[in-house]
Formats: structure tokens, sequence, C-alpha cells
């Protein structure tokens, strides 16, 4: 992943947000050490505003897709409330062991319930409402997944897509099959009269989506 910020900057904005927890450091290190794609982490600074997010919307009920390591969800499970819950789903079980391994020891993993296969199939058999959705899974799902989770969303809730400037490729005019389907996410969003959205440069960019008020979801 290539930083949408100039790298140094980037690396100051990490220095001066706090970390969680040390636990973070070491599952870096062995996601770093075990798995192919260790930038897929959301890291410090991502995984802060994330859980600042579920902090200030008082949420209590997250579906995230896209586990990976487990990062980004015991970031939110440690800023909700005692009651609250994360489902989160994947379709590798290597990588979700390790981050079950570190979602126990972090306190929260009594919070988290792993989810094992394709999201949209998973997705089907859930009743919402959900107060945060986090979107972090494979790109050309990404409009899929969208309009899957938007019913399950309360109705002050918050969609949460990761990874919307990819590498800064979307500004392209050719790409792959993932840049090409950001691309076409971001336009779907754009275009959906049912919600507001803002895109941020945080990391690799992340779309906040809400519900209008008073939308009717297709």
């Amino acid at each position: 992943m290539a930083f949408i910020v100039n790298e140094d900057v980037e690396d100051y904005a990490v220095q001066h947000t706090t970390q969680l927890a040390e636990l973070f450091d070491r599952l870096d290190a062995e996601t770093r050490e075990k798995t192919t794609a260790p930038q897929m982490m959301v890291g410090r600074l991502e995984g802060g505003f994330l859980a600042a997010l579920v902090r200030l919307s008082g949420a209590k009920r997250i579906l995230e897709l896209g586990t990976f390591t487990g990062y980004s969800s015991i970031s939110m499970a440690s800023a909700l409330p005692p009651e609250g819950r994360i489902i989160t789903c994947d379709v590798d079980p290597d990588a979700t062991a390790i981050a079950r391994r570190y979602m126990d020891e972090s306190g929260h993993g009594d919070k988290i319930e792993i989810k094992l296969g394709p999201a949209l199939e998973t997705i089907q058999t859930l009743e919402g409402p959900f107060d945060i959705v986090f979107i972090d899974a494979d790109k050309p799902n990404y409009q899929a997944y969208y309009e899957a989770v938007l019913p399950l969303l309360a109705e002050n809730g918050l969609v949460i897509a990761d990874n919307v400037l990819w590498s800064g490729r979307v500004v392209e005019p050719d790409g792959d099959e993932s840049t090409q389907a950001i691309k076409a996410f971001n336009e779907h969003v754009r275009n959906d009269d049912r919600v507001v959205s803002v895109m941020l440069t945080v990391r690799d960019g992340m779309t906040l989506v809400q519900l209008r008020s008073g939308a009717l979801l297709k």
C-alpha cells in the first residue's frame, strides 16, 4: 500500500496517536511474519480512528467484513461497552486463528464472534440493526456488501468502507479488477440518494456513510 499523504507526515500522525495496547505491537510483528499481505492491517492510526468512532457513536453492535488478524476488531471492541458485540466475517482460517488468540488475550474476546465463510452468505443469516458496519474485505464485492448491509443498518448507524483511495490508483484512467471495483463502488455511493457520505484521506482512504433521514431502502 502506497501512502496517500507524505510518508513522513503519515508516520508523524501515527506517532502522535495513542497506542491502545502493547498487544498491538506483537500482533503487528506476527502478522508481518506469518502472512503474505501484512499491509491489510489497519494499523495504529486507523485503529485509533475506528475506536474513536465507536466511542463517539455509542455503538453497541458492530458488523465487520474482513477480519484478517484482528487489528480492527480488537480496536473497535476496546471502545465498546461491556455488553457490546462485534460479528466479524472472513474466509481465511489461518489469519482468523491469529486473530482469535489476540482477541482473547486483549480481554475483549467475549465481545467478538468470528464467522468463517463468504461474507455475503453470512450476512443473509444475520438480523439487524447494526450501529456500525466496517467493510474491509475483497474489493470486487464492495458494492454487493454495501447493498447487503444497508438494510441492516441502524437508523443513525454508520457504514465505514476502507481502502477507497486504493493507494491513489483511483485517479488513474485504467486499473486492475480491484481498482475498477473500488472506483465503481465510490461512484455508486456518491450517486446513492439514500445516503450521505464523506471520503477521508485517513491511511488508504475511508468513506463514512449514513442513511438520510427518512430514506427508504430499495
